[in-house]
């Protein structure tokens, strides 16, 4: 499933849609960005070249941290989503399990930022998620977006390029929003009739708007507006993450993209990724609306509501 039109395909809200709201940026001009984060323009090419989610040639983040409990071997069956979702989980749990550090950025927190009127309980950042945890929150976004295979892995490109970018962990306390955030991203880069933000609040219930769309710019201010993703490093991660299927005796599927999918994914996120920064720049950071403003064609998606 990829985008028949564009890279992110929206259209103007349907008569009594909810307009989406502009907010002012997080960081006015002369102040530091969010994380001290250099801009990208400043970064060493010795940086980048460190980097998973832009060199084919980078070992993936994920990888190294679960070669500790790499045990056994499998072959690989045929493709379909929970497959390809479940191997995202599995990396992520153990970007968590293994971390090294503690750095965490406030947008991402859930006891700051919750996700449910409930809130969360009081060692909420002491606990590991389980992989099946984790598994279960990815599988149910994306079973009510509608989301694809190829966009789960964009969601794991996503997710180690703002690892390495604005130097922070994925940690108990802040997994569940860095995680959304990337689902934000790439379902909007990759899927044919992308999700609004107001309708993952009607997915998620308890989440407004304004968290959405601030969770959103603050995600891609720390990416630093770099949203492409080359088909070489979209293939890496595809082989790496079926590496890791194979030793936890997973299934995942047996082919990645065809070249003309490859490509299709390139000019996607290229193009998505000018328009996002021409709308930065038209803006001067000081609004943010969502990159569901960004209109570039398609129509809108019906969304699935969990009760």
């Amino acid at each position: 499933m990829g985008n028949k039109n564009s890279c992110c395909a929206y259209s103007s809200p349907s008569q009594g849609h909810k307009d989406v709201p502009h907010f002012e940026a997080y960081s006015p001009e002369g102040e530091e960005s969010i994380g001290n984060l250099q801009h990208i323009s400043e970064r060493e090419p010795e940086d980048c070249d460190s980097d998973p989610s832009l060199h084919p040639m980078a070992g993936t983040i994920f990888m190294e941290r679960s070669k500790a409990s790499i045990e056994n071997d499998s072959t690989v069956s045929q493709p379909n989503l929970k497959n390809t979702v479940k191997c995202v989980a599995l990396a992520i749990y153990y970007h968590i399990k293994n971390r090294t550090s503690q750095r965490h950025i406030s947008i991402f927190d859930e006891k700051l930022h919750p996700l449910t009127r409930d809130g969360v309980i009081d060692d909420y950042d002491k606990h590991n998620p389980e992989h099946r945890q984790i598994y279960k929150f990815v599988r149910t976004l994306f079973n009510a977006a509608q989301l694809t295979a190829e966009c789960a892995i964009i969601t794991l490109v996503y997710l180690e390029r703002l690892l390495t970018y604005a130097e922070v962990d994925i940690t108990p306390a802040t997994w569940k929003r860095i995680v959304l955030g990337a689902i934000l991203l790439a379902s909007k880069v990759w899927d044919d009739q992308a999700v609004w933000n107001v309708d993952y609040c009607q997915i998620l219930k308890d989440i407004t708007v304004e968290d959405m769309n601030e969770l959103e710019r603050q995600f891609l201010e720390m990416l630093q507006f770099n949203i492409n993703v080359p088909s070489s490093v979209y293939a890496k991660y595809y082989f790496d993450l079926r590496t890791l299927a194979e030793a936890n005796d997973l299934s995942f599927p047996s082919e990645p993209l065809s070249k003309d999918r490859a490509q299709k994914l390139e000019a996607m996120s290229r193009v998505c990724e000018d328009k996002v920064t021409a709308e930065a720049l038209r803006n001067g950071h000081k609004k943010w609306s969502s990159v569901d403003n960004v209109s570039v064609g398609g129509a809108r998606r019906s969304v699935a509501i969990l009760s």
